[in-house]
Order: C-alpha cells, then sequence, then structure tokens
C-alpha cells in the first residue's frame, strides 16, 4: 500500500515535468521560427534593394556590349574605367559637384537650424495657440510637395531669383517634417536637467545651445542626414529654377547623360550615378553610428 501511495503521488510530478519539457521545447521552436522568418524577410530586402545597386556598380565597369549581354554576367568580364571619364567629359560635374555642395550645406543647414529651433518652441516654450499651430504643422506634412511647386515658382520669379542659388535653397529652407521629429524626441527628455537649469538661471538660449542640443545629437544628426540626402538628390526643383548649364545639379547631370544621344550608354550613365552616390555613402558611413545611438535611446526612453 505504501509502495502504490508514493507511486501515485510521484506520477502527477512525472506528468507536469513532462508537460513542462514539452512546452519549453515547443517555446524554443516557435521563437526559432519567428527568428528564421525574421531572417528571411531581412535576406529577400537585401536582395531587393542590394541588386540593382550592385548592377549599377558592376554595370559602371562594363563595356556596352557586355551591359546588353544575354544571359547577363555578373562580374565584369572586361573591367574597364572608360565610362567614368566618359561620364566626366559628356556633362560639367565639376560644376555640378560645386552647385550640388553649395545648394546641400545652405539647404540643409537652414533647414536643420530652423528645426532646432521651432521644435524647442513647441517642446518648452508657452504661447496663445500653440496647441492649433502644431495641428498646422500636421497639415502641412500631409501637402505634397508638387502642390507647393508653382507658388514657390512664381514667387521666386517675382523675386528675380531664377537661376540662382537663393532660388534653389530658399523654399526648402524649412520643412515640417524636421521640426516635428525634433519635437517628438525633445519630449523624451529628462525634464530634470532643463529645471536646474531653469534654477541656475538659465536663458532659452543657452539651455537650448548647451543641454538640448547635447542631448538631442543622435536625432539632430537623423534628421540632418535626410535633409542632406534628399537636398543632394533633388531632381525637379532646381530643374525647374534653373535654365544655364552653369546652375544644374549632379541628378539633372545624370539625366542629361541620358538625353544627350539617342542611344543611351547605360556604362556612362551608370558611372555618372556612381559620381553622385559615393559622397552621400561617405556621409552616412560617418553619421551611422549617430543614427544607431538615437535608435537605441529611442528604444529605452520608450
Amino acid at each position: 500500500m505504501a509502495k502504490a501511495t508514493i507511486s501515485s503521488e510521484l506520477e502527477p510530478t512525472n506528468t507536469q515535468a513532462a508537460s513542462g519539457l514539452s512546452g519549453s521545447w515547443a517555446g524554443q521552436r516557435h521563437s526559432t521560427l519567428h527568428k528564421a522568418a525574421g531572417y528571411l524577410g531581412m535576406l529577400l530586402c537585401v536582395v531587393l534593394i542590394g541588386l540593382p545597386v550592385y548592377w549599377m556598380i558592376i554595370g559602371a565597369f562594363k563595356v556596352s556590349q557586355e551591359i546588353y549581354r544575354i544571359p547577363p554576367t555578373w562580374i565584369p568580364m572586361q573591367p574597364t574605367l572608360e565610362n567614368f571619364g566618359e561620364a566626366w567629359r559628356a556633362a560639367p560635374f565639376g560644376r555640378y559637384y560645386i552647385n550640388t555642395i553649395i545648394t546641400t550645406i545652405f539647404g540643409s543647414g537652414f533647414e536643420v537650424l530652423f528645426a532646432v529651433t521651432s521644435a524647442y518652441a513647441f517642446a518648452f516654450l508657452r504661447f496663445p495657440k500653440k496647441d492649433w499651430l502644431f495641428l498646422v504643422l500636421l497639415a502641412a506634412l500631409m501637402v505634397p510637395g508638387q502642390v507647393t511647386i508653382l507658388p514657390n515658382y512664381l514667387t521666386i520669379a517675382s523675386l528675380g531669383w531664377i537661376n540662382t542659388y537663393q532660388g534653389i535653397v530658399i523654399p526648402g529652407a524649412s520643412v515640417a517634417y524636421g521640426t516635428f521629429l525634433l519635437r517628438q524626441y525633445y519630449k523624451t527628455l529628462p525634464t530634470e536637467v532643463m529645471d536646474a537649469a531653469k534654477v541656475d538661471g538659465a536663458n532659452h538660449l543657452y539651455t537650448m545651445w548647451s543641454i538640448i542640443i547635447p542631448l538631442a545629437k543622435p536625432a539632430i544628426v537623423t534628421m540632418a542626414l535626410l535633409s542632406i540626402v534628399s537636398k543632394w538628390n533633388d531632381f525637379l526643383w532646381p530643374l525647374l529654377v534653373t535654365n544655364t548649364r552653369e546652375m544644374r545639379v549632379l541628378p539633372i547631370g545624370i539625366f542629361w547623360l541620358m538625353v544627350e544621344e539617342g542611344t543611351i550608354d547605360w556604362g556612362v550613365v551608370m558611372a555618372g550615378t556612381l559620381f553622385v552616390v559615393v559622397p552621400v555613402v561617405i556621409v552616412f558611413l560617418y553619421a551611422q553610428r549617430y543614427i544607431v545611438d538615437g535608435i537605441a535611446a529611442g528604444a529605452v526612453k520608450g
């Protein structure tokens, strides 16, 4: 009887242990399937995004006959650098670089400046109708950029800024997205630091420059990188507001490589495209550590 009692007491324990092991194994299997699905999706994204980029890079080093070859070759059989020289001679890329650098530096600089200051006002200052003004800012995010092209062009033309740097830069010197992004990030910063600055008698300018900007550096760098990429790759507005080759920018230079001749030399076009892509990649590689810090900080602060 005693053995039967002990046996009956041990059976539920063994059953619970087996059930626990089974549940743990099922959980590990479920987690493994989720990881596999995540890696598969990531691999698919890399292929969809990376394949055209890789084709552009190898196309810049191919001769025309190899580019049109079927089946295609994934490694240049006869690598050449002639496409880069032809692209540079086909359009004044030296001048295009100067114009693009000037418009990008000033355009992004003004955009970051206005975003940093206006976001500080929306986040920390008190003034009448602040919430209504912020709603207007959000509404501006919903307006497509193409809608404002005609009013901006008429304004620039009336000021006599056609075919000038200020005509390219000023209409895009401030965008609602930058203010919205930084304002939301400012809201996650610890208020104790600002309160301590107020107790010490710091004014708003000192607080913004010495406290807010250093704390929000990841978000500001992220916003600046988005602005730089947008200004560097801008095509439509510089095309409309300029009318001479001396004021064109790099994306327009690539366009002219495609339309100047009846037959498109894709090797030359892809080489010219690398002229545009490489500087942005270098800037991104420099700024990526700030972007990672910003993502990590946002994840921790919720």
